[in-house]
């Protein structure tokens, strides 16, 4: 019993101080078993191997003086590091075990099988690097793994191939260059239940976003089969994105993103050749449906912030579901390396200064930009022809890749997700990567200069040829406060988290448009009356953007509700305010299937946009779908910082209208809390401002149709670009007419228009107006904060003190 417990710790007997023991991940699992098996989270049983039984297995074959000798013939240059790590593996994986260690590891299956009430149980056999006083080890990734291990023999056979691992070719080169000494890192050897994901499905998850560092969400990377495939970006996997601060609230949905993976294959479980596990291609069925229901997405979630909770820190995990039991466990949890590490205080931006032609999308991993010479490496074998400098174009990445990923200038692969190996090592490098392509080492060739980059959003996009761009850091530390509420005007979902450090106190105005035009595509009637459709090639690309639809009308429901939780998600619980719908006949027409429901204008800037749609007969399904997209987001996913803001509203008679159109379709002011502002972009908008109050909560002024209004001059002429000018008198006097009007209602005002952004003087004369808010782009926020903040000292208004 003394030599088995010198050899062999269960997991429920371990915690975080056995480190040194056991090594960081099977004192996370036993750390997990103890103290989170209350909190409801299941952890396979197993057992580990000590740093003990590690060093006994060198002595008892005297391997030491062996393996020093053979890394000392390599850093003499007397053998390659390849002939010196195969050398020490041969060494190791031909030793013999003393035998009380082998009799504690056959013993401790037994009891392992025995608790199970099974015969043989098929195991997991993982590494896990001790390094004892070297508390800046990181040792993820750089040894071996050993899936569906069966038998007491087999699995002594699979922890001797474990402690050949140590000396990989990659984990020499790492201790080499961190300058340790590789005879003081042991080895303990991690035995657990296998989850038996092989007949459902596995993947990773991070309680933080990998990209931005914005804190409140969970992010989950599902694919069938074994979680191998997802850990080495052999697939491209389902990606889901959870809303943190509503999980404890049971009748919400708070899942802001799903997005569908392909899938390719599937690592399942097998007997044959001397392999234990091998990759099979997916069916149509699953390569087209989501892995995991929203119930399971919600349940992994709360698992993630229960064990961030715990460890008190930003948590990278890995899952499996149970195709026997239908259960989910928590296979693998340690400390995200990465966000939780940046510096607060400077926020770094890339900007293209170019464009140019887009030659493959995938995955953006991190915000940077990177140029340079593409060099397609297909085989691990050839990465030694590697030039410093190119861009790295290859299938997918494992360990063995890092010491040439490092000498990339970018990196771009055809498979993998968020959570891949090489959009980890990416991140950790400071690399700009593309990954999941699909085609990039066909698509692209040796030699050919492109532009990779991962600053658009989290879409990565490969241009033709070096473009120009800029880096610029942005520091936010010693910020002034002030009384009057800086807010950003957001577009596109995926550039929403990436702002989230910056000093506002919500989003003025999000724009509905481009979600419906960048991501939707679709026409909302050619959706509601799609068997009328009279554009057959129309037809075809509507039914293969919804073929995961039976309903074709969710399709647009479900797309914006998407859009807009998660731009709302990023400012929560400060509000958010969405305009309605604004396309000009011209620019729905463009939309897919667009042409049949829209006319011709001669002035489409004055003609059928914003409120006249929503009840018309000719919009208003469409409209009921805008509707039912902004009720989920507030109802259902529980985003209630959402405000609904109605545009171009010309008419008393017309906001009365719309605003009882929107009542019919479930959006009833007042209810649940809900505001309804409106914007305040037409002359008669301001003659009729203590009117308009009666009807609306709040108003945000558009100072670019307002200015084109009140001077009659087109905003898009280039002829008259010199006249339109929102610091013309008589714009600015609209704009204070419309403040004072709004202070005598009492009720909120705002700007939202491109004017503040534009002319720093222009938002000092708001707050010298009194404004209650202003909406800025995101990379103007910093200059105009401080104009604000020298207008307020110069007016003697208190700051607004910091939260």
């Amino acid at each position: 019993m003394a030599t088995e417990q010198k050899s062999i710790r269960w997991f429920e007997n371990l915690s975080n101080r056995d480190v040194p023991l056991v090594g960081g991940k099977n004192a996370s699992l036993g750390e997990m078993i103890a103290a989170l098996k209350p909190e409801g989270i299941r952890v396979p049983d197993g057992f580990a191997t000590t740093a003990a039984a590690y060093r006994k297995f060198l002595t008892t074959n005297d391997l030491e003086e062996k393996i020093r000798q053979h890394l000392q013939d390599y850093r003499q240059g007397k053998r390659s590091l390849h002939q010196a790590g195969e050398a020490i593996r041969t060494l190791i994986r031909r030793g013999r075990w003393p035998k009380e260690i082998a009799d504690a590891i056959r013993d401790a299956y037994g009891e392992l099988c025995r608790r199970l009430g099974k015969d043989e149980v098929d195991v997991a056999v993982r590494s896990s690097a001790t390094a004892e006083d070297l508390p800046d080890a990181s040792f993820a990734g750089q040894q071996e793994t050993f899936l569906n291990i069966t038998g007491a023999e087999e699995l002594l056979d699979a922890c001797r191939r474990c402690y050949a691992s140590l000396f990989t070719d990659r984990a020499i080169v790492y201790r080499e260059t961190k300058g340790f000494d590789h005879l003081q890192i042991a080895l303990s050897v991690g035995v657990q239940k296998m989850v038996r994901a092989d007949r459902a499905s596995a993947g990773v998850m991070f309680s933080i976003d990998t990209e931005t560092g914005f804190p409140d969400v969970v992010v989950i990377d599902a694919a069938w089969g074994l979680g191998e495939n997802v850990v080495q970006g052999a697939v491209t996997p389902d990606n889901y994105l959870v809303f943190k601060p509503l999980l404890d609230q049971e009748d919400l949905r708070p899942i802001l993103h799903k997005k569908l993976g392909s899938k390719e294959k599937k690592m399942v479980y097998a007997r044959s050749a001397g392999h234990t596990t091998r990759n099979t291609e997916t069916s149509a069925k699953e390569r087209h449906a989501f892995v995991l229901t929203d119930a399971e997405i919600l349940q992994l979630a709360r698992w993630a912030v229960i064990i961030e909770k715990h460890y008190q820190r930003p948590m990278d995990m890995e899952w499996a579901k149970d195709g026997d039991s239908g259960e989910l466990f928590i296979v693998q949890a340690r400390p995200e390396t990465v966000q939780s590490r940046q510096a607060a205080g400077v926020l770094r931006r890339y900007t293209l200064k170019e464009k140019g032609e887009v030659l493959l999308r995938g995955l953006a991993i991190g915000e940077m930009i990177a140029t340079g010479k593409v060099q397609v490496i297909k085989s691990a074998s050839d990465i030694e022809s590697f030039e410093e400098g190119n861009i790295l174009v290859t299938g997918m990445t494992d360990p063995d890749w890092v010491p040439v990923m490092k000498k990339a200038a970018g990196i771009i692969t055809d498979h993998g997700g968020r959570t891949s190996h090489a959009a980890i090592v990416s991140r950790e490098l400071g690399i700009a990567a593309v990954v999941g392509t699909g085609t990039g080492t066909s698509d692209l060739k040796d030699g050919q200069e492109v532009t990779l980059s991962c600053a658009e959003g989290d879409v990565g996009k490969i241009y033709e040829g070096r473009l120009d761009f800029e880096q610029t850091e942005l520091n936010l530390e010693n910020l002034p406060s002030t009384r009057t509420r800086l807010m950003m005007n957001i577009a596109s979902p995926a550039t929403a988290f990436r702002w989230w450090r910056l000093p506002c106190r919500g989003i003025g105005l999000a724009r509905m448009e481009f979600i419906i035009n960048a991501i939707i595509q679709v026409h909302p009637m050619a959706l509601v009356e799609f068997d009328q459709l009279e554009d057959k090639a129309a037809q075809k690309q509507i039914r293969e953007l919804t073929r995961h639809y039976p309903d074709k009308s969710e399709y647009f429901v479900d797309q914006l509700s998407q859009g807009i939780a998660t731009i709302a998600a990023s400012q929560y619980p400060e509000p958010v305010i969405v305009r309605l719908s604004d396309f000009k006949t011209n620019e729905y027409a463009e939309l897919i299937g667009g042409r049949q429901f829209e006319f011709a204008e001669e002035n489409p800037m004055l003609g059928f946009r914003g409120a006249s749609r929503y009840y018309s007969e000719r919009y208003r399904a469409g409209f009921a779908l805008e509707c039912a997209a902004l009720k989920r987001v507030r109802e259902s996913i529980g985003l209630d910082n959402v405000i609904v803001m109605v545009p171009f509203c010309r008419t008393l008679n017309e906001a009365d209208r719309v605003l009882e159109e929107m009542a019919a379709n479930g959006l009833v002011q007042g209810e649940r809390g809900l505001e309804i502002y409106m914007m305040v972009e037409i002359p008669a908008n301001v003659v009729l401002a203590e009117k308009f109050a009666e009807r609306f909560d709040g108003f945000s002024i558009g100072s670019n149709d307002l200015t084109q209004l009140v001077l009659g001059v087109d905003r898009d002429s280039a002829i008259l670009r010199e006249v339109f000018d929102e610091r013309d008198e008589a714009v600015k006097t609209m704009v204070a007419q419309a403040i004072q009007s709004a202070k005598k209602a009492s009720i909120k005002i705002g700007i939202c228009g491109q004017a503040p952004s534009d002319y720093p003087d222009f938002a000092a004369f708001l707050v010298e107006e009194g404004i209650d808010s202003i909406s800025l782009n995101p990379d103007s926020v910093l200059a105009v904060l401080q104009k604000i903040a020298e207008m307020e000292a110069r007016l003697g208004i208190c700051p607004r003190r910091p939260a």
